[in-house]
């Protein structure tokens, strides 16, 4: 009988799209993974990031662009937490576009933010166990 760290496997499964360095350092943090930390980081990522794609959908519905950048804010440090590069460097973008009142290039920015969102969760997804 093998006494695996459990957290080993969806590490291999998510790097990529996640950054390998990030999603060490937070397993690091749960040696052997004995308390679940990845996999309950990981969950309370995919959770917050669909209730903020809603709320950046809702706020490009309704062209409320404080919130947008409040969304962007908001999810640019999350996605670095777990390493998604790619999400937080688009959100990164956007944020700054949108406190500088920029529209240029604003819109396409934000459909591949959206985007990236999108294939994301539905990567992380049915990799993580149920709560």
């Amino acid at each position: 009988m093998t006494d695996q760290d459990p957290s080993q496997a969806l590490l291999a499964a998510l790097s990529p799209p996640l950054d390998a360095e990030a999603l060490q350092r937070l397993n690091e943090l749960d040696p052997g993974g004995r308390h679940g930390l990845l996999p309950k980081v990981l969950r309370t990522f995919d959770g917050s990031t669909r209730r903020l794609l809603e709320q950046l959908v809702s706020a490009r519905t309704t062209g409320d662009l404080e919130a947008q950048r409040m969304v962007a804010h908001t999810l640019k440090s999350s996605s670095m937490s777990v390493g998604a590069l790619r999400l937080s460097q688009l959100c990164a973008d956007a944020e700054q576009r949108l406190r500088e009142q920029r529209s240029d290039g604003l819109q396409p920015l934000l459909d591949d933010l959206e985007t990236e969102c999108r294939q994301l969760l539905s990567t992380l997804q049915p990799l993580l166990p149920a709560a």
